[in-house]
């Protein structure tokens, strides 16, 4: 897989690219798309044969994909992450962010409380508002340079109207991959204020050497009763579009209330998403993963070596995603000055701190899913862009 080989994704209706300039001021023509959390890198060749073949059949009926796409499932999650997963346990979703959703309508109430460990995704945030929820946001703490939790803190803001915790693991934006001792302090958490407990696991592929990602089903079995697990391989394959995620619920009893929310509402996977699937969770899909870690991981590592020789700019250490987390604070500089030199300055378009919640308003998150040449590109546009404080 030739992950320097750029590809042009102007003008494909790319959400990355197409909409930088309408939401951030920065043209495609000359400008960097660093935002939206896809990559710029061809899906494996298995999946784009699955596809092909898809599409020279002609015909787009309805299918019964099924058994071999949960087996995929299973043989993945299995051989790459030693879960093992029951076949019945696994429901396909329009993606994670539906999956989240429908977790909120299946399980709490309109006015319960929902906790998120901020900074963190944004679209958690926006559904659980949308779904007439409360976000409790736990602020997470920073030690080394990295996040760390504080559950004495989150404790005493529990009031008993709470009734889920969703977690990023790994961590978006931050990266980090939580060790077996913080996620077994996340499900004492849990069963203390008798929360239910959504893992979003989305970028659990993409972790870097040193460090291991623990499926939360294997790192607190005891809380089984009270855990659901959200994976797809949007992220890892770059198929986001095709809008396909698992939602994994090993209980029986929350096994039947989420089936029968779904039956309600007639939901049902694509076609398309489940094939891609089958493909990517493969060996050949394998291949591709192991060879984009090291890829990401050298992307991240000149990055990180540029940005941090900028005075005031200081990069978190990665331990997994290709999602960079910046903060600018040492600059002195308020937000809206050092997003006008990255935006308008750097011509780079990126996500804003503050859309994380709590904790990130002197952040701006950087995507290096991207070919080598492009980060060397922004890294030199920052370094000008930021010249007058070196």
């Amino acid at each position: 897989m030739n992950f320097d080989k750029i590809i042009d994704r102007r003008d494909t209706h790319s959400t990355k690219w197409d909409l930088m300039e309408p939401l951030y001021g920065v043209s495609p023509d000359d400008g960097l798309a660093m935002w939206v959390a896809d990559t710029d890198f061809a899906a494996p060749e298995a999946v784009t044969a699955k596809m092909r073949e898809m599409a020279d059949h002609g015909i787009y009926g309805y299918v019964n994909s099924e058994a071999p796409y949960k087996a995929a499932i299973q043989w993945w999650m299995q051989n790459r992450h030693g879960w093992s997963v029951d076949q019945d346990a696994i429901f396909t979703t329009t993606g994670l962010v539906n999956g989240v959703g429908l977790c909120l309508d299946s399980f709490t109430q309109p006015g319960d409380g929902v906790v998120l460990f901020t900074p963190v995704y944004h679209s958690f945030a926006k559904v659980i508002r949308l779904a007439g929820r409360e976000v409790v946001e736990c602020p997470l703490v920073q030690e080394d340079g990295l996040f760390k939790m504080d559950f004495a803190a989150y404790d005493a803001q529990m009031t008993g109207k709470e009734k889920m915790v969703i977690l990023c693991s790994p961590h978006n934006p931050g990266g980090r991959v939580w060790t077996q001792a913080e996620l077994t302090e996340v499900a004492a958490f849990c069963k203390r204020h008798d929360l239910l407990l959504i893992s979003d696991e989305v970028h659990h592929d993409l972790v870097y050497a040193g460090h291991r990602h623990i499926p939360m089903a294997n790192a607190a079995p005891e809380i089984s009763d009270r855990l659901i697990m959200l994976t797809a391989p949007s992220k890892t394959f770059n198929i986001a579009g095709l809008h396909s995620g698992q939602v994994i619920i090993a209980d029986e009893a929350l096994r039947e209330r989420f089936r029968r929310r779904m039956m309600a509402l007639a939901l049902q996977g694509n076609s398309a998403g489940e094939f891609a699937t089958i493909a990517a969770y493969s060996p050949d899909g394998a291949a591709y993963v192991d060879a984009l870690v090291p890829y990401l991981a050298a992307n991240k590592a000149l990055f990180d070596e540029a940005v941090n020789a900028i005075p005031g700019l200081k990069s978190m250490e990665l331990q997994a995603t290709y999602l960079a987390w910046v903060d600018f604070s040492d600059t002195g500089m308020e937000q809206a000055e050092f997003t006008r030199r990255v935006e308008q300055g750097a011509n780079i378009a990126v996500n804003h701190g503050d859309t994380f919640g709590s904790g990130g308003e002197s952040f701006l998150r950087f995507n290096l899913g991207t070919q080598r040449a492009r980060v060397e590109e922004a890294c030199e546009r920052l370094a000008k862009a930021f010249s007058d404080l070196q």
